[in-house]
C-alpha cells in the first residue's frame, strides 16, 4: 500500500474509532501554559494524555484493535510492550470480556508491571527491551492461538491513537504546530493521518530521545533501520526500529524530527510537575523537552500543541529525577569535608548549614577513610538551599571556622 493509500485508510478508520474510544476512554483536556508559552516565546498548550484511562494514551488504539478483535470472536490477545501499551491491552480485555496476557521486558517498572496486573493481565517478564519482549509475544501467540496486538505497526492501532487530533481540532480550533513523542511511530502516524488530511498546514514534529533515535536514523537512510537502544527516562519512546506501516506514513509526512537528551527530559518532568502541577513520565514529557531545549524551529509567536503523552513514571525514578535535577538547578548541592571525630563537631557545621537557610536532606559519616588523618571523619552532607550562592556562602563560613568544605552543585 502506498503511503497516500495508507494515510487515508488510518483516516478513515479512526472517525470510526472515535465513537469506540468515547464511550470507554476519557476525552482528555487540553489548557494553556503560561509558564511554558512565557519561556518559548509562543503559546503552548498542553494535551493531557497522562490524565487518560490507565494513565496514557496507547489506550486509545487498544481499545480500537481490542474491540474489532471481540466483533470477529477472537478468543484472546497477546502483546509485548514496556509498560502503556501492556496496561492498555489488558484494560482493553478486560472491556471486552476477553483473555489477555502481556510480555513485558525485565527492565519494565515495578509499577507499570504490577497495573497491568491488576487490570487482569497474565504478565510474562521477558528480555532487557520491547523488541525482546516481541519475539517472546510471537512464540505465545502461535504457541497458544491467541491474537498479538502490535503496540504501534498496525492500522487499527494508529487510527485509535489518530483521535487525539480529532479531540484537538474540536478543543483548540486555531493552532500551528503539533509536537508528538515518537516510539514506534503510531501515534505519530496517527495524528499525521488525520491532520494531514483536514489541516494540512499545521506542522507536525517528532521528537525522540538521543539513546534512541531510529526514525530519526531511519529517515536518513531512507529505509527502516534497526539500531542499537540505550536505556533512558523516556522508556516507552526506546525501541530497536521503527514500524513498516508507521515508517511509510512519517517519512512521508512528518515536518520534522528533533531529538532531546536524558538531562531535557529530566528538566521537563520536573517543570510539569512544579510549575503545571502534571506528573509526567519520560515519554510523555518529551514534547515539552522538546520545545525547551530550543530545537524546534520557527515557533515564535505560533500556537503550538505539546501532547503530554503520558503519567506513568516509577516513583524511585521520579525521585531521582528531581534530586537530581535540583542538583543542577543549584537548590540542591553536596559539601564534603574532613571534621575532628569529637563530640560537637557535626554539631558546628550544621549550625552553619542552618544560619543559611540550609535544610539537610542526608548526611554520610564514614570514620574508616584510610586517606584521612586518624581521629578525623570524612562528612558529605545533602542540603537543600535557596540558591547556589547560599552554597558557596557556607563553604566560606565552614573555612572561617577552621574547617575545611567544598561543595559539588
Amino acid at each position: 500500500m502506498e503511503a497516500r493509500q495508507l494515510l487515508l485508510e488510518v483516516y478513515k478508520r479512526s472517525i470510526e474509532a472515535k465513537t469506540v474510544v468515547q464511550k470507554y476512554a476519557h476525552r482528555t483536556p487540553v489548557v494553556r501554559s503560561e509558564t511554558f508559552s512565557r519561556k518559548c516565546l509562543c503559546e503552548v498548550f498542553l494535551k493531557l494524555e497522562n490524565l487518560q484511562k490507565t494513565g496514557a494514551f496507547k489506550v486509545r488504539g487498544a481499545l480500537y484493535k481490542v474491540y474489532k478483535l471481540h466483533r470477529e470472536s477472537v478468543k484472546g490477545v497477546v502483546a509485548a510492550s514496556a509498560g502503556n501499551h501492556a496496561q492498555g491491552v489488558a484494560y482493553s480485555a478486560r472491556v471486552f470480556g476477553m483473555r489477555a496476557v502481556i510480555v513485558m521486558p525485565e527492565t519494565a517498572s515495578i509499577a507499570k508491571v504490577e497495573a497491568t496486573r491488576g487490570y487482569g493481565a497474565e504478565v510474562v517478564l521477558y528480555g532487557s527491551v520491547y523488541d525482546d519482549a516481541e519475539r517472546k509475544a510471537r512464540e505465545i501467540a502461535e504457541r497458544e492461538g491467541l491474537y498479538l496486538v502490535h503496540p504501534f505497526d498496525d492500522i487499527d492501532i494508529m487510527a485509535g491513537q489518530a483521535t487525539i487530533a480529532w479531540e484537538l481540532l474540536e478543543q483548540l480550533p486555531n493552532f500551528d504546530v503539533v509536537v508528538v513523542p515518537i516510539g514506534g511511530g503510531g501515534l505519530a502516524s496517527g495524528i499525521l493521518s488525520v491532520l494531514k488530511s483536514v489541516r494540512p498546514s499545521i506542522k507536525v514534529i517528532g521528537v525522540e530521545p538521543a539513546s534512541a533515535p531510529k526514525m530519526k536514523m531511519s529517515l536518513e537512510a531512507g529505509r527502516p533501520v534497526t539500531i542499537s537502544p540505550r536505556p533512558s527516562l523516556a522508556d516507552g519512546l526506546v525501541t530497536k526500529r521503527p514500524g513498516e506501516l508507521t515508517f511509510k506514513i512519517v517519512s512521508n509526512y512528518i515536518d520534522d524530527i528533533v531529538v532531546v537528551d536524558e538531562n531535557e527530559l529530566a528538566e521537563a518532568i520536573i517543570l510539569l510537575l512544579e510549575r503545571c502541577k502534571l506528573l509526567a513520565e519520560g515519554a510523555g514529557a518529551a514534547s515539552i523537552a522538546a520545545l525547551l531545549s530550543g530545537k524546534v524551529a520557527g515557533i515564535e509567536g505560533k500556537r503550538v500543541v505539546c501532547l503530554i503523552t503520558g503519567g506513568n513514571i516509577d516513583v524511585t525514578a521520579l525521585y531521582r529525577v528531581i534530586v537530581q535535577g535540583m542538583v543542577r538547578q543549584g537548590r540542591v548541592g553536596i559539601l564534603r569535608g574532613v571534621v575532628p571525630d569529637v563530640p560537637g563537631s557535626l554539631r558546628r557545621v550544621l549550625d552553619v548549614v542552618a544560619a543559611h537557610r540550609g535544610n539537610v536532606l542526608d548526611i554520610r559519616h564514614n570514620r574508616y577513610d584510610t586517606r584521612i588523618d586518624p581521629w578525623h571523619a570524612a562528612v558529605e552532607i545533602l542540603v537543600e538551599v535557596p540558591s547556589r550562592e547560599a552554597l558557596d556562602e557556607m563553604v566560606k563560613e565552614l573555612k572561617r571556622i577552621g574547617l575545611d568544605f567544598s561543595v559539588e552543585a
